[in-house]
Formats: C-alpha cells, structure tokens, sequence
C-alpha cells in the first residue's frame, strides 16, 4: 500500500460541503466472543475479522480486561440510518477512521451521514452538528472534541431512545449505549517505555506534545506518557499542548527547540511526528533528535520508513470505525454486543514496519473523505 495522495485528499476534504441529511437498547453480553453468539462474518468483512480486541468489564478504562475475537453481526435488517461525527478531517488519522466507518456501512448495508467540526476549538459547532444530524439517525457514533462538552447532548440523546457510540476519543458520559475506543494512556505508555528502551538507560531530555488540552484522549496520553516515565532516567523538558492541525504542532516544535535545542527526543501526537522531519532537517538536527508518535497515521509510516520518525503504536484506527458501526447495528437491532471493545495495540518500528497490517489502521492511497453513504451503494 502506498501513501503518496494524502495532501490532495485532506485537502480534498476541507473544501466538502457537508450534508446533513439521513445521517433500541439492547443488552451488553458479558462474556465470550465480543462478536455475540449468534455472529455471522460476511465475506467482505473477513478482510478485518476477526480482530483481535481487549474488552473491558463496563464502560470505565479502569475496569477489569480480558482478550477475545470480534467479527460483525453481517447485513443489517434494515437500511439503519447512523450518523458520525468527528472533530475534523485536517489529518489522516481521522481518514483512518472514515474509511472504516464508510466501509462498514457499506458492507452491512446501512446508510451513513459523517459531520466534521473543523477542529478541536469547535465544541459548540460539534454539538450543534449532532443534534442535527441527530434528527434523522438511528443511531449516533460520535468522536467527542471534549471529554465531557457533549454529555448533555448524549443525555437527550439517550432519552430519545437513540444509541450513542464513543469512538476514538472518549466521553465521560455513563447514557453512552458502547466504546469502540482504545486507551490512549496506554498508547503513551507504549511509547514512554519504548524511549527507556531506546535510550538504554542513560539520561536523556524529552519534549512531549501530547495534543489538544480538555480532549479526553490526549489527557489520558499525559498521564499514560508522564507515568511511565517516573523514577527514570528520561526527564520531560517541556510539554506542549495544542490542536493537531500540522501549522499548530509546527509552531509548538519550532518554541521548543527555540527554549530547548539540547532534547534528544520529541514525543507527541502522530501530526507531531510527521511535521518534526522536516524542521529537523532543516536544522541539521535528524541524526541528534530521535522521534516517536504515540499513535499512527500515514506520515508515521513514512517517516518510520525513511528514518525520520523511529516508532509509533497503531490503535487500528480503521477497525474501530467498523466496530462502532457494528455496534450502533447491534444495539439498534437489540443483539448481544460487547460494551466497551478496542483493538489490541501494536508497536511499530522499522523492524516490525514490514509485518504489520496497514488496512487495520490507514485508508488505502486515493481514498477520498466519504461524508455519505447509502444503503446498498
């Protein structure tokens, strides 16, 4: 798979017109496959299925994990209409995530409607998209700007007796119906541990830009990434906070080489990873500064391939698109689903870049953003 058209497609996606259009309660299973007991994988599915995932016990991050298998529940019994929202499409790992959403749609025979806000500043226009979207859906899956901005709107939402699916970022809101989500303090952790590795033990500086403040991902990275590290040699310098837009992580790189040129690692979001390669080179510093994402995108695998970037963990963006359109479709449909569900975490360096999976995390080259998708197309 190549990665060559990303620039023209986000672009791509900035300029779309977004249509609002057509964007049950059912009962979590408690044990066994995450994919239910009465599962069927369709062939288009067995692409990504079964996919191994942790689930946790109930909705909390701290609860009780164990391993399983997932697959979907296959066609749905009626063109459902499920809506999705997100905080922007300015980075490909939201691509990602959009070519799961959209293929599984397609594949289980539903209609899908994607709202984007534009950027993590945006929490009003988010919650407003929703609550229009809303109108039309059947189900909401929802990739929250705030960890705890849209939880009155999940709360009218429940009310209605529409499903609610946390995808990606997380919600502090107990009316969500399941999260399809992974932890992003372990994705940190990962990547924390992976600079005590790498650094063999000897004091080294970091600079860690773990994204946009008030999100409950990259919080949950601060803690993960900060934790990790305490009572060992690595000593964090400066931590920077700010939107994932590539000119944000940019300019926060260039203040802290400025306040800081002696670090010997930068370590942030995946936009972080890929805007650092060509600043660095620019200076002369890509053989004395080493680079880590705490999650993947395409310009990860990239820099990953060229030198520029030494490691990121994959969260399968893309399988946890398609699981929380499964999901919405079990829920609506009133079958066993599992509550909360996220792919197991891969590390990724130049060593393992040639045997991971790709399509469980990044859309394929000349994806373009789908904002719609109708049942049977």
């Amino acid at each position: 798979m190549q990665f060559t058209r990303y620039s023209a497609v986000l672009a791509t996606a900035a300029a779309a017109t977004l249509a609002l259009s057509a964007c049950g309660s059912s009962t979590p299973t408690d044990s066994g496959s995450a994919a239910g007991p009465a599962a069927e994988t369709t062939a288009a599915a067995k692409s990504w299925a079964p996919a191994k995932v942790d689930v946790w016990a109930d909705l909390s991050m701290d609860s009780a994990r164990s391993k399983a298998e997932y697959a979907p529940v296959g066609k749905a019994e009626k063109p459902w209409n499920i809506c999705v929202s997100v905080p922007h499409m300015k980075d490909a790992y939201w691509l990602g995530l959009n070519y799961g959403v959209a293929e599984q749609a397609r594949e289980a025979g539903v209609n899908m409607t994607m709202v984007e806000a534009g950027g993590y500043e945006n929490i009003d226009k988010q919650i407003q998209q929703v609550e229009d979207c809303a109108q039309s859906a059947d189900a909401v899956v929802i990739g929250a700007i705030s960890f705890d901005g849209l939880n009155s709107t999940v709360e009218r939402l429940a009310a209605a007796g529409k499903p609610v699916i946390d995808v990606i970022n997380g919600m502090s809101s107990p009316k969500v119906t399941a999260k399809s989500l992974v932890s992003f303090h372990d994705l940190a952790q990962i990547a924390a541990e992976w600079v005590v590795k790498d650094s063999a033990g000897q004091p080294v500086k970091v600079a860690w830009f773990p994204g946009p403040k008030g999100a409950g991902w990259s919080e949950d990275g601060e803690r993960g990434f900060k934790g990790a590290l305490a009572g060992s040699p690595v000593e964090i310098v400066d931590t920077k906070w700010g939107d994932t837009g590539k000119d944000a992580q940019s300019q926060l790189i260039e203040d802290v080489l400025a306040a800081h040129p002696d670090i010997d690692y930068i370590v942030g979001t995946a936009v972080t990873a890929e805007a650092a390669g060509p600043i660095l080179r620019d200076r002369g510093l890509t053989d004395k500064i080493r680079v880590a994402g705490y999650y993947f995108t395409p310009g990860t695998y990239t820099g990953i391939e060229r030198g520029t970037v030494q490691a990121a963990p994959s969260d399968s963006t893309a399988i946890q698109g398609r699981i929380a359109i499964d999901q919405a479709i079990r829920a609506l449909e009133k079958k066993d689903f599992q509550q909360h569900v996220g792919p197991e975490l891969v590390m990724v360096t130049k060593d393992t870049l040639k045997d991971f999976d790709v399509s469980t995390t990044l859309a394929p080259d000349g994806w373009s953003p789908t904002f719609q998708v109708k049942a049977g197309s």
